[in-house]
């Protein structure tokens, strides 16, 4: 079991989307593997199919999976309008690291062979799982304290990373989260009214 320093709800309303990161770690390589670990073995997933998959990529394979993007960006926006793009993968590689986020699709069409009743649903709840997966790791990192951010570049960088780090084929990516020790704090977060969001019935 993996020690925390602060409390559930405190972590849930620190955990904010960081852009400002660095090349810095308060935390060892050793530690951010084990945050990854316990997310991959105790998240939920749907009828406990264990659909996800992680990659953890730090030092050069940090760098190279956003040149990879970088280069990839380049193919399909304008040069002239490719500096905040480029900026933007800039930030990213400046982080100390990313967590790539995969879902294994051999698994989901499991489910959906042994459960036909609920085979369209399959796919939902494989990415219903992933957030959650996703949320847990972010969370933590955020409690050791790093900043990090959600990003999607697939479908454009798939075949890229499959091919550079030998990704099982059947591994579809979902999301990549670049973090670091942050450089800046987030900013003001708005909340639209609760009342309007939940409804309570007794």
């Amino acid at each position: 079991m993996i020690e925390t320093k602060q409390d559930f709800y405190r972590a849930v309303e620190d955990r904010r989307s960081t852009y400002g990161i660095s090349k810095e770690s308060p935390i060892s390589d050793k530690r951010i593997e084990e945050i990854v670990a316990y997310a991959i073995k105790h998240a939920p997933t749907a009828y406990n199919s264990q659909s996800g998959r992680a990659v953890l990529l730090l030092g050069e394979n940090h760098d190279k999976l956003w040149n990879l993007t970088e280069a990839a960006l380049k193919e399909i926006v304008p040069a002239e309008n490719f500096q905040p793009t480029a900026d933007k993968m800039a930030s990213f590689r400046n982080g100390y690291g990313t967590v790539l986020f995969f879902e294994d699709q051999s698994v989901v069409k499991d489910l959906q062979e042994r459960f036909p009743l609920y085979q369209d649903k399959m796919p939902d709840y494989s990415l219903q799982s992933s957030g959650m997966l996703q949320y847990i790791i972010w969370t933590s990192l955020r409690i050791e304290g790093l900043g990090a951010s959600l990003q999607h570049y697939n479908p454009i960088i798939d075949e890229a990373v499959q091919k550079v780090w030998g990704i099982p084929s059947n591994w579809s990516l979902v999301a990549q989260m670049p973090f670091g020790k942050p450089t800046a704090a987030a900013g003001e977060k708005q909340f639209n009214s609760v009342e309007e969001r939940m409804k309570v019935f007794k």
